[in-house]
Parts: C-alpha cells; sequence; structure tokens
C-alpha cells in the first residue's frame, strides 16, 4: 500500500511535540475544599462593610486565601471550616471532594469551574447567617493552569484534553485521564488535583506531573 508522505510527515511531527512537552515538569495544586463567594451572599453570612482578610497568597495570580472560613451542611453531616477563596466572583461557587460530598450526602457533578447550572445547592454557614444556595455546589474537574506562551511553548490549546502521569516512581503512580487545558494570560503553569486525586496519586502540592 502506497504510503502519503505528507501524512507520515505530519503524524511524525505530532509524535515528536508529544514527546517534548511530556518532558516538561507540571507543579501540582492540590486544591481543598474551599468557596469562592459573590457580593450578596459574604454581606449575608459575614457582615455588610466587611472585607475579607488576606491569609496567603496562592498560585494563581489575583486570587488569594482569606482567613475567613464557612461550614458546609447537607442531609446527612456538615464539613466545617472550608476557606474562602478571594476575591469574590459573580456567582457563588464551592468546591469539594467526593469524600466531602459523601459526608454531607449531596451528589454535586463534576464541573468545570464556572459552569454551575444545574449543579447541586448546599447549606452554608457564616459567624452573620445561613444561607442555602440552589446551585453552585461541584467537584471541580481536573485541570491545568496555562499562560499563553507556556501553552505555546508545550504545543497545547485551551479546551484540549490530555493525559497526564503523576506520582511518578512512587507506589501508587497513576495515570489521570480526561485533564482539561485551560489558557489565560492570567494564569501560571500548574496542575489542580483534588485531596481524593492527590491522595490516590501519593502526590502533594509541589510535587510535579507530566503530560504523557
Amino acid at each position: 500500500m502506497d504510503q502519503d508522505p505528507e501524512l507520515a510527515k505530519k503524524i511524525s511531527a505530532e509524535v515528536v511535540q508529544r514527546m517534548e512537552r511530556s518532558k516538561t515538569a507540571i507543579p501540582i495544586g492540590v486544591s481543598n475544599r474551599h468557596v469562592h463567594l459573590n457580593q450578596e451572599h459574604w454581606d449575608l453570612l459575614f457582615g455588610k462593610g466587611n472585607e475579607p482578610r488576606k491569609f496567603r497568597a496562592v498560585k494563581q495570580p489575583g486570587f488569594w486565601a482569606a482567613y475567613e472560613t464557612v461550614d458546609l451542611e447537607g442531609p446527612k453531616g456538615q464539613v466545617k471550616n472550608v476557606r474562602l477563596i478571594a476575591p469574590h466572583r459573580p456567582k457563588t461557587q464551592v468546591e469539594i471532594s467526593k469524600t466531602d460530598a459523601s459526608i454531607l450526602g449531596l451528589r454535586p457533578p463534576v464541573r468545570d469551574s464556572g459552569k454551575l447550572e444545574g449543579s447541586s445547592g448546599v447549606r452554608v454557614v457564616g459567624p452573620k447567617a445561613t444561607i442555602e444556595i440552589k446551585e453552585g455546589l461541584i467537584i471541580a474537574r481536573r485541570h491545568i493552569h496555562f499562560h499563553p506562551l507556556e501553552a505555546k511553548a508545550m504545543g497545547v490549546k485551551d479546551g484540549e484534553v490530555v493525559r497526564v502521569r503523576a506520582g511518578t516512581g512512587g507506589p501508587r503512580e497513576l495515570v489521570f485521564e480526561e485533564v482539561l487545558i485551560r489558557v489565560s494570560d492570567q494564569f501560571s503553569l500548574e496542575i489542580h488535583l483534588d485531596t481524593d486525586e492527590a491522595n490516590a496519586a501519593w502526590v502533594k502540592s509541589g510535587d510535579r506531573v507530566n503530560i504523557c
């Protein structure tokens, strides 16, 4: 059978690109349960006129962990001291793990950040009030943040889905499927895994993964 030289060349280039990008180590940020509040919900939970207090910076530019925390309540139980990530967002979003969901007795969907329509509700308890959000509780889809220059260097694009090897050489090394690429000039290179995912691979924040 005749071979298409252009097709062979294209395939060869793709293989080389995949091999090269697999050499780049990507830092892990383990994403513990947290909440992003809109202004209305912040005012209800913490009091109008108050502002979140910075606890520590996070790797993604412009965001930081606040001292303030809330408790989550579901039909089966409670998860306490869920930290606020600031600044406020247009819509309240609560991100938890599957283990947290089991404690609460809720079944939130796995979603990309910001895609909240039809997601789960949850009761949120703050120092000033308790509110019931109708939607906004999710298990965040695992994803990698890229700055455009980093994405270009590695040959990936926004919305692409890749496979990632984590815990290389360790006792629980594994490959994560369906890892979403997110590209923005507001991002810095980092993969976000929740605590269940990190524990499964025996990895922690600051460890490295590779696209495979």
